[in-house]
């Protein structure tokens, strides 16, 4: 009882407590323009501005004034002020940010206001228009700015605002909104697929347990401050793709805010003294995804090794590896991997079973490392491994360790340091780490000659390029200001791994990696959705693996998958979060319509179900892994897509069906695998039916063959081994498809 009181009182003081979402919102006034514009506010009157392919538009009727952006190649307008407000505002500002195991608490205080805007002047230039004017603060001080709208393409144009008061840290960009307007993509997110409605910060973090589902988000906040929230992302982009086929993006790396809470405007805060976006326009969101990825980077197209079945996630060393090869043979199970995290050793914590993180073969845990890697070669079977940005000191704790990386680096001065130069630890679970210092360059090539000798050199085709989003907001940097620089970091150590393979000409080795921001695509082979909980909901669990797959394709992140069977257990008095035989079931039937097939054991592998558990699961998995390896052929068709136009695999039907308004607000209950084949998988225990939108078209229901008409929902029978899938009639791929029947 006095354990229940305890919680209780401590879910009350956090409620009160944490609260990492709340910030300033300015309210932004315009209230004049030069003098010489008052005469004409009675009048009716249209003012344009050209420069190539835009018209910069200012409107005065009844006494009001706006300001528009349209294009004049989609004839439509791209940008709006509401009437009589201004779209710029500037404050002055000081963050507190506290940090715990990779996730971060921030909270801003605003010093001045200043967001009385006047317009001074419009000036207009071939590429581009210039308005130039000043805000008024509260203080009654001015601070003078000015707004580049440049023309880089007929689907792109760029906004710079620079202002000119050093007190200045914060911008405030606002337009007008239809209240109808959807909003998608913004990185990896895990909740909702439209954002309209939400204030979302954008700041590399961890995702946290449990993010709103109770009570494991209020155990892991008292135990660790790690609960997250419903916001809260590994890889989080200051990105949008709208209803209205506009997109708009941030080249700022600070932190960010999109406020889309108001039904008619969106306002875009930036810690900075300059705001770098762009706004792009296009008549499908397939065109508005081939201009953003031109920035953000197309990914690199996936080999056909690790299409052709399961990459198989396990521990345990040597003998247990062909003691579960053994199993997998027994149903012919398709293998392109084995993925052996432990390859370093594995260390008991609170948490569970973690590495030792020093990156290095553990020989007493896997002898005859080389044979084993041999025999498996011989069946077309690669070995993957695991790393990290981390480095903990592991030399009077772990027995047979050859090598201390964390003293060389210590040493050499290659650690992210704390400001009086000492190695800023950050406590994962019972122990602390170092990040390697990416903006040192003799630190990234140290780091890379490891990636290069000590993974490459053992013969793996592949690793887990973990972690990245816990740069401290305080930390010293060898080069460069860690505010900017924390979500910059993930990008920076996806272009590490990527050196490192093209250095050691390895065109075929993957590295999938968890945390990630804009640019992380453009060297990046694969992504993983992260840490989700090993449940149904819709807050940490697998329904989060679909909408995280559908927000981060439309933002560039083209390959990625989850965790077969979501990865976090806990064991607690309270309630147990361990993964049971339908949820592993249900999660390899969704995995086999991803880019990737890929087991985990999760953190507790005794307290989870496995696909070695008992032979039925062990059949069952087989089987999808078949599945999955049948389906190369198209998904090959889709990496070629990828590759040309930036298209992700997994769809959201609004990617092929935009003026639906019914795709809007489809978080997880269905996606697309490509254009032709609809999956609508099954998030729910003890379901046998399905209720099924299906879009424009007619459409082919795979395991009975019986066709249904679009627009229109329906119900369908979903027992275990026949997630709803649908195929259109019409569909070049429709015999592929149709042998998925018969695959036993």
């Amino acid at each position: 009882m006095l354990k229940k009181l305890y919680y209780l009182f401590n879910l009350f003081f956090l409620i009160l407590l944490i609260d990492c979402s709340k910030g300033s919102k300015i309210k932004n006034v315009l209230i004049s323009e030069n003098p010489e514009l008052s005469k004409y506010l009675n009048e009716k009157k249209i003012e344009e501005w050209s420069f190539e392919n835009f018209v910069f538009k200012r409107k005065i009727e009844n006494n009001s004034i706006q300001y528009s952006i349209e294009s004049k190649k989609y004839n439509k307008t791209i940008w709006q002020t509401p009437k009589n407000e201004g779209f710029l505002a500037f404050a002055s500002g000081k963050e507190d940010v506290q940090e715990s195991r990779g996730s971060f608490f921030i909270q801003e205080k605003i010093k001045l206001e200043c967001k009385e805007q006047v317009i001074d002047n419009i000036e207009q230039e071939k590429h581009f228009v210039a308005i130039k004017g000043h805000n008024i603060c509260d203080d009654k001080s001015h601070i003078s700015y000015a707004v580049y709208f440049y023309h880089e393409s007929p689907e792109k144009l760029k906004i710079a605002v620079f202002n000119y008061d050093q007190r200045i840290n914060r911008i405030y960009l606002s337009f007008l909104s239809d209240p109808k307007e959807a909003f998608f993509g913004f990185g990896e997110q895990f909740t909702y697929f439209n954002l309209k409605g939400k204030r979302l910060p954008i700041f590399v973090m961890e995702q946290g347990i449990g993010r709103g589902e109770e009570p494991i988000t209020t155990g892991a906040n008292l135990t660790a401050k790690s609960g997250g929230d419903w916001y809260t992302s590994y890889a989080p982009v200051p990105y949008f793709i709208s209803s209205r086929l506009r997109s708009f993006f941030l080249e700022n790396t600070e932190y960010s805010v999109f406020d889309l809470t108001e039904p008619n405007k969106i306002q875009i805060e930036v810690f900075s003294n300059q705001l770098k976006g762009n706004l792009l326009v296009g008549d499908s969101p397939s065109s508005l995804i081939q201009t953003y990825t031109q920035y953000s980077g197309r990914m690199i197209p996936l080999p056909d090794w690790i299409h052709k079945g399961a990459i198989v996630g396990m521990q345990g060393g040597t003998e247990e590896v062909y003691k579960k090869w053994e199993m997998l043979k027994k149903y012919q199970t398709p293998i392109s991997a084995f993925w052996l995290q432990d390859w370093v050793g594995q260390r008991k914590t609170s948490f569970g079973k973690q590495l030792w993180w020093n990156w290095e073969l553990d020989e007493d845990r896997y002898p005859n490392w080389n044979q084993l890697v041999k025999d498996l070669k011989k069946e077309n079977i690669n070995v993957m491994i695991y790393i990290s940005p981390f480095l903990a000191d592991i030399k009077a704790l772990k027995p047979n360790i050859k090598k201390s990386y964390f003293d060389e680096a210590k040493e050499k001065g290659y650690l992210v340091r704390k400001p009086d130069g000492s190695p800023y630890l950050v406590k994962n679970t019972d122990f602390y780490a170092a990040l390697v210092d990416l903006t040192n360059p003799n630190a990234r090539q140290w780091y890379k000659n490891i990636i290069k000798q000590n993974l490459l050199g053992v013969g793996a085709m592949g690793w887990m390029a973990d972690f990245g989003e816990a740069l401290p907001y305080d930390a010293v940097l060898f080069e460069g200001d860690p505010k900017g620089f924390h979500n910059q970091y993930p990008v920076e150590w996806a272009k590490l791994n990527y050196e490192a393979v093209i250095e050691a000409n390895q065109k075929e080795v993957v590295y999938f990696l968890r945390a990630g921001f804009t640019q992380s695509p453009k060297y990046a082979t694969l992504f993983w959705l992260g840490d989700q909980l090993v449940s149904w909901s819709e807050y940490d669990g697998i329904k989060t693996a679909v909408t995280g797959l559908l927000s981060s394709g439309l933002s560039g992140y083209v390959y990625n998958h989850s965790d077969i069977g979501g990865y976090t257990t806990i064991t607690h008095w309270l309630k147990n979060y361990h993964r049971s035989k339908e949820l592993f079931l249900r999660w390899t039937e969704l995995s086999a319509f991803t880019a990737i097939f890929r087991t985990h054991e999760g953190n507790q592998p005794e307290n989870n179900h496995q696909f070695y558990s008992d032979e039925e699961t062990l059949q069952f998995f087989a089987r999808f892994a078949k599945i999955y390896a049948h389906l190369f052929s198209y998904r090959k068709d889709l990496i070629k897509q990828a590759k040309e136009f930036g298209y992700p695999l997994v769809r959201p039907l609004f990617f092929h069906y935009p003026e639906d308004e019914k795709t809007y607000n489809i978080n997880y209950e269905e996606f697309l695998l490509g254009p032709d084949l609809l999956v609508a998988p099954v998030l729910d225990p003890n379901t046998q039916k399905k209720e099924v939108y299906l879009p424009q078209g007619t459409w082919v229901e795979l395991w009975t063959n019986q066709t249904y008409e679009g627009n229109n929902k329906i119900i369908v029978d979903a027992p275990l081994g026949k997630t709803p899938l649908f195929y259109k009639k019409d569909s070049s791929y429709k015999e592929l498809f149709e042998k998925i029947r018969n695959i036993q």
